[in-house]
């Protein structure tokens, strides 16, 4: 069925790829849900248990059709990013609308079956599929190593993040070197200070430990260096900051609160509130929505592809309209249940580096994250240090993608240095590509080559040109 012996792969090999991707994204479970409902201070504890549930189920059942229609490694949950813009949207529309924040939730949610439903149908109609053809080809092939730059940039800065009780958060690139070296540094992070110097420790252990393995080519290198690096930090955690990790399994709840899912997000649309905030304001929200998530979503496919080996000699994925049909139904079935935005997950690179070349990958991915709605607290348990590691490692493996650019010509080289920058900084795939796309068309425009550009080519650097300086 997925054609293991054609892509030179095995099914241990499949398993342990669907594990890593697992392990480098299981912290969106908590995180989205924290996210949507304020940390549970919007909408209450059932909303936040609600949230919790539509993030296993979309993302599990995403991750299923990603294996079984597209036979792609690629992993679907709640898109970062997204799903901090859903939660402001949300709280305009219930201003708006002058309503609690569940009902403005449960409006948002229209949204995102919207965007879903049209994907779905430009999926289908091989709109999507042109889309991505019409990006020219240099800048497909900067795709991969740009989202490489923004897997290092979340394993040394945002996903290690520290709290304490003097603020935070505070980031390994930003504050720890100089607390190393400065005293004053180091008593204004408090008693994060040492958990700050536990996390890049083990960040540091867990991703050399990769690398040595990975020379060895041991196909779990990825995998047992998150391993190592977890044990390394819970033993920290008790010896020098005198706490247990594992003290909340105690307490902890193994039950998946499906009761609050169903009475308060599925299928529970407040058409009502939806149309009150007004038409303009629906499908200017529809099209942003629309326009960040396709992109997003191309750049993964593309720049994940890649780096897999999976692209033609064109520069084309087999099966991309199977797995951008695979992300639309994951988008709809997040609203269904009650969360944003379902998306390809850049993490899912971290899978296809420990070998997966299958939806082998996503199904074993899938099928954990289904299983999270019973193991919860043990899912909770991977540091962030620990997934900081395997990210940092893959993100400087798809550097490898610049040596297909051609530095000597300036058509190639500028446009895909604009996206090695404002990816990372913009924390946005879909944003990189449009100011590659719109740096692309200029240069040809203004030095005499306007014909080599495509009419679609053109229309999407309008559009983004559109919506950087006409924001909606």
């Amino acid at each position: 069925m997925f054609k293991l012996k054609q892509n030179k792969t095995t099914i241990m090999t499949e398993i342990l790829a669907g594990v890593t991707t697992f392990m480098t994204m299981a912290y969106i479970i908590a995180l989205n849900p924290n996210l949507l409902t304020g940390f549970g201070a919007n909408g209450g504890q059932g909303l936040w248990n609600a949230v919790f549930m539509a993030t296993c189920i979309a993302s599990g059942c995403g991750c299923l059709i990603m294996g079984f229609l597209a036979n792609k490694p690629f992993a679907m949950a709640p898109g970062m990013g997204l799903n901090s813009f859903f939660a402001v949207v949300v709280s305009q529309i219930a201003v708006l609308a002058g309503v609690d924040y569940l009902q403005g939730f449960r409006a948002g949610l229209i949204i995102i079956l919207v965007e879903g439903v049209v994907f779905l149908v430009l999926s289908v109609l091989n709109v999507r599929e042109k889309i991505v053809h019409a990006i020219p080809l240099p800048i497909r092939i900067g795709i991969s190593p740009a989202i490489g730059l923004m897997l290092m940039n979340i394993g040394f800065g945002s996903n290690a993040g520290i709290y304490s009780e003097t603020g935070g958060p505070f980031y390994a690139m930003r504050d720890f070197f100089g607390a190393l070296t400065a005293k004053t540094a180091a008593s204004a992070m408090g008693t994060g200070h040492g958990a700050m110097v536990l996390s890049v420790v083990t960040m540091l252990i867990g991703f050399f430990t990769i690398i040595i393995l990975a020379h060895y080519k041991v196909k779990a290198s990825v995998l047992l260096g998150m391993l190592a690096a977890s044990v390394i930090y819970w033993a920290g955690e008790a010896i020098f900051l005198g706490t247990n990790p594992f003290a909340n399994l105690a307490s902890a709840s193994f039950m998946p609160p499906f009761k609050d899912m169903a009475e308060m997000t599925l299928f529970k649309f407040d058409f009502k509130t939806f149309a009150s905030i007004g038409w303009g304001t629906v499908i200017s929200l529809v099209v942003t929505f629309c326009i960040i998530d396709m992109f997003d979503t191309i750049g993964t496919l593309v720049g994940t592809a890649s780096r897999a080996g999976m692209m033609d000699k064109d520069g084309n994925m087999p099966q991309m309209k199977q797995a951008l049909v695979s992300d639309a139904v994951g988008t709809i079935l997040g609203s269904v249940t009650g969360t944003s935005t379902v998306t390809t997950f850049i993490e899912s690179a971290s899978g296809v580096e420990a070998g997966g070349r299958t939806g082998l990958t996503a199904i074993v991915t899938g099928g954990i994250f289904l299983l999270c709605m019973f193991l919860s607290p043990i899912a909770a348990l991977i540091p962030a240090a620990a997934t900081s590691s395997a990210l940092i490692y893959v993100g400087v493996l798809m550097l490898s993608g610049l040596k297909d650019i051609d530095f000597t010509d300036n058509y190639q080289v500028i446009p895909v240095a604009i996206m090695l920058i404002a990816i990372p900084i913009s924390g946005s795939i879909g944003h990189g590509i449009g100011l590659g796309m719109i740096t692309y068309t200029i240069m040809k425009v203004f030095t005499g080559k306007a014909k080599e550009v495509s009419i679609l080519t053109y229309i999407i650097s309008l559009l983004f040109l559109v919506k950087f300086f006409l924001p909606m």
